[in-house]
This record gives C-alpha cells, sequence and structure tokens, in this order.
C-alpha cells in the first residue's frame, strides 16, 4: 500500500491561476498547472497529475519535493548555464578600438591578430577577432584603395568637379 498523497499549497487558487494566464515558458506552466489542480481540488495523486500532463510520475515527485523544500519561486527557477569565459578583456577591447578608429587601421583580420599577439599577449583565432571586430564593434578594416602613381592629379580632380554636377 502506497503512502497518502498530502501536500499544502501556500499559493491561493486565483493566484496560481492568475500567474498561469501571464507566465510564456511552457515548462513554467505545467508547474504552475500541476499546484493549480492540486490547490482546486482537481486531483488527489500523483498518477493523475502525470497523465494530465503526460510526465512520468518521478518528474511530478521531482518537482513537489522542489516546491516543499523552496516553495514556488524554487519551483518557477530557470537555471542557465554560465557560459566560458571571454577571450579578450575589456582593456584589450577598448585598446582595439581605439586602434580601429585611427587613420592607420588595419589591412586584414589577420593584422589584428598578430597585432593582438604582438602588443597584448594575446592567443586568438582569426575567427574570432572577425566577430569581435565585424559583429561586435561594427567597425570595418580601413584601407585605402589602390591608386595608381601615374595619374594625373589635375585630370583627376577635374573629373570630380565634373562628375559631381550630374549627381
Amino acid at each position: 500500500m502506497s503512502r497518502p498523497f498530502k501536500i499544502a499549497i501556500a499559493e491561493s487558487e486565483e493566484e496560481l491561476k492568475k500567474r498561469l494566464q501571464t507566465t510564456s515558458s511552457g515548462i513554467q506552466k505545467e508547474k504552475l498547472q500541476m499546484l493549480w489542480w492540486l490547490a482546486s481540488g482537481q486531483v488527489k495523486q500523483q498518477q493523475e497529475i502525470g497523465q494530465r500532463l503526460g510526465r512520468d510520475t518521478s518528474t511530478v515527485t521531482r518537482w513537489l519535493q522542489k516546491y516543499r523544500a523552496s516553495g514556488l519561486s524554487g519551483l518557477l527557477e530557470i537555471k542557465k548555464a554560465p557560459g566560458a569565459n571571454r577571450k579578450i578583456n575589456d582593456e584589450d577591447l577598448a585598446a582595439l578600438k581605439q586602434e580601429l578608429e585611427t587613420e592607420k587601421g588595419f589591412g586584414s583580420y589577420g593584422e589584428i591578430v598578430e597585432w593582438l599577439k604582438r602588443q597584448h599577449g594575446l592567443e586568438l583565432e582569426y575567427g574570432t577577432v572577425y566577430g569581435w571586430v565585424r559583429y561586435r564593434l561594427g567597425a570595418k578594416l580601413k584601407v585605402p584603395r589602390p591608386q595608381s602613381q601615374k595619374q594625373d592629379e589635375e585630370l583627376v580632380s577635374e573629373f570630380k568637379k565634373n562628375s559631381a554636377s550630374f549627381s
């Protein structure tokens, strides 16, 4: 014979229903639905909750244990993995941004990789540098277009004057 199923729900039925209507996370909705059924007296057994939610009874047991231990906030808490540490710190990033804003700039992302290695001792991959510079900093490489050494400056200025009248 199994032991009797008893749990005290601290929140009111109305409060649980309101939270159930406002939450957007699917897993939180299932947990709130379970508590609302228990508070309103619609279910009497753990197996019935599992059947209604389409979850195993061990999952329902784990949720109820979490609710007993840490309440509603502990039950609805969503844990997030911390992720990896950044490869470039704020000081080095500020120096890179300042260097990108200068007139000289860089000729390629490979040059930036070498500059970071030489100036700051950072061993970063090309793709990492490209991602930081292009997307996070929103910078573009400043490389002037090649110009012929033999071109006549007077003809170039005359061309610019004449082409400006067409636009």
